[in-house]
């Protein structure tokens, strides 16, 4: 009887300890399910014969802890999943923020390239252009200096030859008589020896075999010399009357053309290259002349052709 009794306090409190400790929260399935469980466990007790069954304190108590175990798990199993989820979702976001950082970065990094090459292509361009434009302003700067330059040496040089004439003209008379002794040698016996000679055209044309029509004449070849062909044509115009060395076989004009290239070159002829023997050509002749020891003829002669070097 006293074990009996003894079995029913512990049972009792047992009973009592498991109520007290159990989750007010419970709903009606779960203390369904745990009242189920709880009654697996039956202790059997014999009392005068008679068996009794009972539930223990230990039944209770496995069952109890089975149960906060399965609820324990759950909630942190759900949490962990969900954690893990969010985890991963982060990581792939992460991911494909960096990815997405890293192709923007490789864009501008090549849009930056594509810039400086183009800036750099631009600068070279525009420093060939700047070259060429100074280049192109240097040649027409020097261009300019030096037509000035010769424009002003040129003028320098007329400028000097009118004062030659000029200043010379009083001492080297143009002369149109070639009487003297100073023309008797073999050089001037051209001079020495020439006459005015009135012929009509058929006594020029029997005697001389070479006659041209230049400076508004005609011109006989005769012994080295041009000679104008009086009488050849009544209107012909000569206004130099006297005998011009010839040489290169070339015409009177064009012989009278190279000594006043040669006289304006040294300073002694101011005048156009005409090819006429007009005075300005006969007083830069006599000038000449005089200058270099030569006898004044104040003509075309061989000694002067010789002195200025084309014959």
């Amino acid at each position: 009887m006293k074990r009996i009794v003894f079995v029913t306090c512990i049972g009792s409190l047992a009973l009592a300890l498991t109520a007290w400790g159990a989750p007010r929260s419970k709903t009606a399935s779960e203390s369904t399910r745990g009242g189920s469980a709880r009654s697996a466990h039956i202790v059997s007790a014999k009392a005068g014969g008679h068996t009794q069954s009972m539930r223990t304190a230990r039944s209770f108590s496995a069952a109890r802890s089975h149960q906060h175990a399965i609820t324990a798990r759950s909630p942190a199993r759900s949490s962990s999943f969900a954690r893990a989820r969010t985890s991963s979702r982060s990581n792939r976001l992460e991911t494909a923020g960096a990815g997405s950082t890293r192709t923007a970065d490789v864009r501008k990094s090549a849009v930056a390239r594509n810039r400086t090459a183009i800036g750099r292509e631009r600068t070279v361009a525009r420093a060939n252009a700047t070259r060429v434009n100074r280049s192109e302003a240097a040649r027409i700067r020097n261009a300019r200096t030096n037509r000035n330059t010769l424009a002003l040496n040129k003028q320098r040089n007329l400028s000097m030859a009118r004062n030659v004439a000029i200043n010379r003209g009083t001492n080297a008379r143009i002369v149109n008589h070639w009487r003297n002794a100073r023309f008797r040698n073999s050089s001037y016996a051209a001079f020495y020896n020439y006459n005015r000679q009135w012929h009509d055209r058929g006594w020029w044309r029997s005697h001389h075999s070479r006659i041209v029509f230049v400076l508004g004449g005609w011109w006989y070849w005769n012994a080295g010399y041009w000679y104008p062909a009086w009488g050849y044509d009544p209107y012909a115009y000569y206004p130099y009357d006297g005998p011009i060395y010839g040489y290169g076989n070339l015409t009177p004009d064009r012989v009278i053309v190279n000594v006043q290239v040669a006289l304006q070159q040294q300073g002694y002829y101011p005048g156009s290259i005409d090819g006429d023997i007009g005075p300005q050509t006969r007083g830069a002749l006599a000038a000449y002349q005089a200058d270099h020891g030569l006898a004044v003829t104040s003509a075309v002669d061989k000694p002067t052709l010789e002195t200025l070097g084309l014959a």
